[in-house]
């Protein structure tokens, strides 16, 4: 018995089972992006992405499990993550940490 049984069943219950199964592959190929990124401007991308999967699964989990709640914290989420994004690619301007790995 799984979280997504709850609510959903058939080929939705299904579908919505793989696509978190899926985001959630995508959230540890995109964590060894972050810890092994060559430079600053991957890691960047790859913490934005991270919250952006996490986004999308707290959208299915929602979807799912008939809880709004998740809907608001998602959105919620994405707001910091903007701001975040905006912040860091800031800070890299500012202090000229550009690096050319060409």
């Amino acid at each position: 018995m799984s979280i997504f049984s709850t609510a959903l069943t058939g080929f939705v219950g299904f579908a919505s089972v793989a696509a978190a199964l899926m985001v959630l592959l995508a959230l540890v190929l995109t964590a060894v992006r972050l810890l092994r990124g060559p430079s600053l401007a991957d890691r960047v991308v790859a913490l934005d992405l991270i919250s952006m999967l996490l986004v999308a699964f707290l959208v299915i989990f929602a979807t799912s499990s008939a809880l709004e709640s998740y809907l608001d914290a998602g959105l919620a989420l994405a707001l910091v993550a903007f701001l975040s994004t905006v912040a860091f690619a800031r800070f890299i301007e500012r202090s000229g940490h550009i690096e050319d790995d060409a």
